[in-house]
């Protein structure tokens, strides 16, 4: 998602493929998990951010060119200097929110899907 997001998807319809994504993680939990699918989730947006956000920093001014909303709000912020500084350190709060929300998915799919039989 990363790399689609700096070459390929726009912003407008990012929000889109998140979701579909993050269902898919939330079922791929459920199913392969008995237990902690909340702390899954939670661990699998941190490190996913790292990805995403390493993508985001290598493709830097592809990124910002299909993200101006992000381009003007860097643009405006106190760190306007340190761009890929922003990114870095915002990276990790989008990964526990994204974690998060990934986590509650995974809760609920884990009282709604039946874990895979072991063999």
């Amino acid at each position: 998602m990363g790399i689609g997001s700096a070459f390929f998807i726009p912003a407008n319809i990012e929000p889109i493929f998140w979701l579909i994504i993050f269902i898919i993680c939330a079922y791929a939990i459920a199913r392969n998990r008995r237990e902690g699918h909340f702390i899954h989730g939670l661990v699998l947006g941190l490190v996913n951010c790292v990805w995403v956000t390493s993508a985001h920093i290598i493709f830097f001014d592809r990124y910002l060119a299909n993200h101006a909303k992000e381009a003007a709000a860097m643009a405006t912020s106190p760190m306007a200097a340190s761009p890929r500084l922003i990114m870095a350190l915002f990276g990790p709060v989008v990964g526990i929110i994204s974690g998060a929300v990934i986590g509650l998915f995974a809760f609920v799919a884990g009282k709604l899907v039946k874990p895979a039989q072991s063999t």
